[in-house]
C-alpha cells in the first residue's frame, strides 16, 4: 500500500492503517521491532515528523511501545474488559491468562456513610474491606478495593483468596450466588500509590470502575477498581434498534 497525497485523510492516519495491516500480514509477534522512523519515511515518502506523529499515536493507543536507544516494538494486545457480572479470576481464565492476586489489606471496619448508603446498610455496619492487586500472567492489571457486609460472610478473613475467585468463595462457603449487578466505568488518573502498584508513571490514565453486585435483591459487594488503561479496552454488544413507537 502507498500513501495517497490526494486523499482527504491525513498522511499520518494513512500510515497508521498501513502499519496495522502490515503487522497482521507479516505475522509480527509481541516484542518484535517495527522498521525505524527513518526507514518508514524513506519507504512511504514521508517526513520524519509525520512518521513520528503516527508512531506517537500507535504508542498512545497501546499498540506499540518504545525502548529508548533500541527502537519501537509491537505491544501485547489489550484485554477486553468484561461488561458482564464475572469475577476477575473467571474472566482472565476464560481469556487464556493465568490470574493472580496479592493481598494488600484485609480488615473489618465500620461502614462509612457513603458506603452504607451505597449498599443500603445502617451507618457503621461492620463490613469486610479487601484490597488486592490483580495480575494476569504475573503482570499487574488492576487495584481492586471491595466491601462486603460481615453478617453475610462472618469469617471471610479466614479464607485465603490466593488463586481463588472471591465470587467462588462466597458461593462455596456461604451459599451466596450473585445474580445481578450494575457498574460505572470512567476515565481517571492514577494516584501515586496505585501507580507504584501497577508499575505506571504517576498521572497515567486508568479505567476507574465502580460496581455493586446483588444476590436476591440485597447488595453483597461494593467494588471500586482501577484498571490499567494501556492494557484494557471496553467492548459491548449493541442490540438491534427498535422501530419508533414499538
Amino acid at each position: 500500500m502507498a500513501i495517497d497525497p490526494t486523499s482527504p485523510v491525513p498522511k499520518y492516519s494513512q500510515l497508521r492503517d498501513i502499519l496495522l495491516d502490515w503487522i497482521v500480514e507479516t505475522g509480527l509477534s509481541v516484542d518484535d521491532p517495527i522498521p525505524s522512523e527513518r526507514e518508514l519515511g524513506v519507504r512511504y515518502g514521508l517526513s520524519r515528523m509525520t512518521v513520528r506523529q503516527t508512531i506517537d499515536l500507535l504508542v498512545s493507543e497501546g499498540k506499540l511501545y518504545r525502548v529508548p536507544g533500541k527502537g519501537t516494538f509491537l505491544a501485547r494486545p489489550k484485554i477486553q474488559m468484561s461488561l458482564a457480572l464475572a469475577s476477575f479470576t473467571e474472566d482472565m481464565r476464560a481469556r487464556g491468562f493465568r490470574p493472580g492476586s496479592q493481598d494488600l489489606l484485609r480488615r473489618v471496619v465500620p461502614a462509612s456513610g457513603g458506603t452504607a448508603r451505597a449498599m443500603g446498610l445502617a451507618p457503621e455496619t461492620p463490613v469486610h474491606h479487601i484490597e488486592r492487586l490483580r495480575t494476569a500472567d504475573d503482570e499487574p492489571m488492576a487495584v481492586e478495593r471491595c466491601t462486603i457486609p460481615v453478617d453475610l460472610a462472618p469469617d471471610l478473613e479466614r479464607h485465603s483468596l490466593t488463586g481463588r475467585s472471591l465470587y467462588s468463595v462466597l458461593e462455596q462457603e456461604y451459599g451466596i450466588i450473585l445474580d445481578s449487578g450494575e457498574q460505572t466505568i470512567e476515565a481517571g488518573v492514577c494516584d501515586p500509590a496505585d501507580a507504584k502498584l501497577l508499575g505506571l508513571p504517576q498521572g497515567s490514565p486508568v479505567l476507574s470502575m465502580r460496581r455493586r453486585s446483588y444476590a436476591n435483591g440485597r447488595c453483597v459487594e461494593l467494588a471500586v477498581s482501577r484498571y490499567r488503561a494501556d492494557r484494557y479496552t471496553l467492548h459491548s454488544r449493541l442490540d438491534p434498534r427498535r422501530p419508533s413507537g414499538s
